[in-house]
């Protein structure tokens, strides 16, 4: 086989390219040390050509994924590549998310020439923040933790020590996080040895023609896909609860032009970088567009650059959306994405109003915890799921995460065997989401008694503003956060908490859709 020559064979080789990542998701969860990769699956994998665009992606996160898909281009061209290389990279303003994200990238190199790399990003709980979790009500970039650039961890196969021991030495736990670095090391290893099984049959000119052949047939389903929407202009503002530190109500606004087989997302309008932590890279917003757009193509659409080819995007530098070092970003990646995504779909909802779903629960209700004392020293952070919004063709799920976010719970047995804390209650949260002629889903409510003494970093949303429903559907219940009973104003808090005390999270349902059944074309 020299490239491929049938429809079949090109199914044939995406499949292969997937397998790739997938397997390259397997060894990074089963070797992994921390609960946050191992149990939550906080990570994604993906394989890019030798320009550093994206031929294939697990079905892993899409905040991760989409950011690399956009930034990675940029990335590896600026360095250079040998055989047994491997880059280490943190930095939101060079291709990252926020700095607990970090990505190993790998370079794979057949008979001497670049065919392309592979790549993974795992969450850290701890990457040096002086906040247990990492995930800190911060200021400025530098507040959340360790800056890693683009730094060669391993070059010609062989660890650069010193590399690893720098990040390692701003952490509390190394043993744990050099675990994690070596898990992430072994999926790239596994990742280049199948790609390379892959290459090799064909040769570098056939992989370079196979792929040329993926794009463009996922260019060909994703153009036809944006065909169906109706040519114009379509706009829609949603808005950020706060950003932490008393700015309230902030507004992202998208308009989306379609025409023909093109679309352009213009986020002129959005909110000016705030001093909180809610700000993010141009990667992250195309992450939230690229996203909304993928659901609305066929499933069998390849997961590789020519998918996102006829989509361009814009956002005014400085504004929350394309922020300026050196801007927070810790909640940008977790709480701003996810309300991008609700942006894009209630434009879209003036175009496509049978198709968009209302507003899921739109925040990933981020709980980051722990102790840095002598003897006691933990990090822990969780996302929790909450309720999905409803569809025209079927009410929302509940209890799960949505959107931007793909990761799972950390179970209850793995929680309690690892910290000085219990989980009391978690449980749907009953008729939390919307009304309408479907429902919206209903969140969940966690609630956690500690153990120990202990700090506690809140970054969550909707708990201001209710997700909305969309076609006279009512909206979700908003969210609520408390501390032995009491309400906690607001979303984003830091705070101690004493042994005994309880910390219940409820999260938000997903809005309604429709107030009453739809009339059908038969009447």
């Amino acid at each position: 086989m020299t490239a491929v020559s049938s429809a079949i064979e090109l199914n044939i080789f995406s499949s292969r390219l997937d397998a790739v990542c997938e397997e390259m998701g397997a060894v990074l969860r089963n070797t992994a040390f921390s609960p946050n990769i191992r149990d939550r699956l906080d990570f994604s994998c993906a394989v890019f050509d030798a320009q550093g665009e994206l031929c294939a992606q697990a079905a892993h996160i899409p905040v991760h994924l989409g950011s690399m898909a956009y930034a990675m281009r940029d990335l590896v061209q600026s360095l250079t590549w040998a055989e047994g290389d491997m880059v280490i990279v943190n930095d939101p303003y060079l291709g990252g998310t926020h700095l607990p994200d970090v990505t190993l990238i790998a370079p794979v190199f057949q008979a001497d020439a670049l065919v392309g790399f592979v790549a993974n990003r795992a969450h850290h709980a701890d990457i040096g923040a002086d906040s247990p979790g990492s995930m800190p009500i911060s200021h400025r970039l530098e507040e959340e933790g360790v800056v890693i650039p683009p730094t060669y961890l391993v070059r010609a196969g062989r660890m650069d020590e010193q590399v690893l021991r720098d990040v390692l030495e701003r952490t509390r736990n190394p043993r744990e996080a050099r675990g994690d670095f070596s898990a992430q090391i072994s999926a790239n290893l596994a990742g280049r040895a199948r790609l390379l099984e892959l290459v090799q049959p064909m040769g570098n000119t056939g992989f370079r023609t196979a792929l040329s052949d993926l794009n463009d047939y996922a260019e060909r389903l994703a153009c036809s896909a944006l065909t169906e929407i109706p040519d114009g202009e379509y706009r829609f503002t949603d808005v950020m609860d706060d950003d932490g530190l008393g700015h309230l109500d902030i507004p992202i606004t998208a308009c989306i032009r379609v025409s023909g087989d093109r679309v352009h997302v213009d986020f002129a309008g959005t909110a000016a970088q705030v001093n909180g932590n809610i700000n993010c890279p141009l990667s992250v917003a195309a992450a939230g567009v690229f996203y909304v757009f993928r659901c609305l193509m066929p499933a069998q659409t390849p997961a590789c650059a020519g998918t996102f080819r006829p989509i361009t995007l814009d956002a005014p530098e400085g504004c929350l959306l394309n922020a300026r070092r050196p801007a927070a970003v810790a909640a940008g990646n977790v709480e701003t994405s996810t309300r991008v995504v609700d942006v894009v779909l209630g434009a879209l909802a003036k175009a496509i109003p049978e198709r968009i779903p209302a507003a899921s629960h739109g925040s990933m209700n981020n709980l980051a915890m722990g102790a840095h004392v002598p003897g006691c020293s933990w990090d822990y952070y969780e996302t929790i799921g909450g309720g999905m919004g409803a569809g025209r063709d079927g009410g929302g799920l509940s209890g799960l995460q949505t959107h931007m976010t793909n990761t799972l719970n950390t179970p209850i047995e793995a929680f309690e065997m690892r910290y000085p804390a219990r989980i009391r209650r978690y449980q749907i949260r009953e008729n939390s989401g919307g009304t309408g002629w479907r429902n919206g889903g209903d969140g969940l409510i966690r609630e956690f008694e500690f153990l120990a003494d202990a700090q506690v970093t809140l970054l969550t949303e909707r708990r201001r503003h209710a997700p909305w429903g969309v076609a006279g559907g009512g909206p979700g219940m908003k969210g609520e956060n408390r501390l032995n009973e009491v309400l906690i104003d607001g979303g984003k808090h830091r705070f101690a908490v004493k042994t005994g005390d309880r910390l219940r999270i409820a999260t938000p349902g997903g809005g309604g859709f429709g107030a009453q059944k739809p009339r059908t074309s038969e009447g």
